[in-house]
């Protein structure tokens, strides 16, 4: 059986300011709590044999990879597919902006200047077949909380990519095997089209 390890990033400071990046460009650290969380995961990962590790563009990311996987020899791969969210003018907006932008438009239309909900979600759905195409039999994969969020609901057949599941906590791992990430791509793709 092969094992995919999803986990948002760990907590970083945009995270504490409430603020929204979708820009890989800008710099976003992680917090003294965020290296601890992702410290902490790498504990618990520790005896599980990692033969891959997928991140984003994005810095919290990489941090999170680089903590998770300290003094440990594990190939790296930069997925632009499953970079945040792209905001668009709102980058840098407050997360209450965000939402009531989100509340006032529908998941098919593009942020200012940024990419549509239903266009990220496709994005993520081809992200996670490309994942499967790998031959590594243990690949975890640092990415961001929507992400995280459609694949867990799309996978246990949701009608929503937003719940159950919500709240995705930083540096918590979600497992999936072949057929549950298959599935959470199939079923996101039945979703939006």
């Amino acid at each position: 059986m092969r094992l995919f390890v999803l986990t948002r990033h760990a907590h970083t400071a945009l995270n504490m300011e409430g603020r929204v990046n979708g820009d890989p460009a800008v710099p976003v650290p992680l917090t003294d709590e965020g290296r601890v969380e992702a410290a902490r995961l790498g504990q618990q990962l520790a005896q599980l044999t990692i033969e891959l590790c997928v991140h984003t563009r994005f810095m919290r990311t990489r941090e999170t990879a680089d903590a998770i996987l300290a003094g440990r020899e594990v190939r790296r791969l930069e997925e632009p597919l499953l970079d945040d969210i792209d905001v668009g003018e709102l980058e840098g907006a407050t997360i209450t902006a965000y939402r009531a932008w989100k509340r006032e438009h529908s998941r098919s239309e593009r942020f200012p200047g940024g990419e549509s909900l239903d266009d990220a979600a496709r994005r993520y759905a081809h992200a996670f077949r490309r994942l499967l195409e790998h031959r590594e039999r243990s690949i975890l994969v640092v990415c961001h909380e929507i992400p995280v969020r459609y694949a867990l609901n799309a996978a246990a057949g949701s009608d929503e990519l937003d719940a159950p599941e919500h709240a995705i906590p930083n540096a918590t791992p979600y497992l999936f095997d072949d057929t549950s990430l298959a599935r959470a791509a199939e079923r996101i793709e039945q979703l939006v089209g």
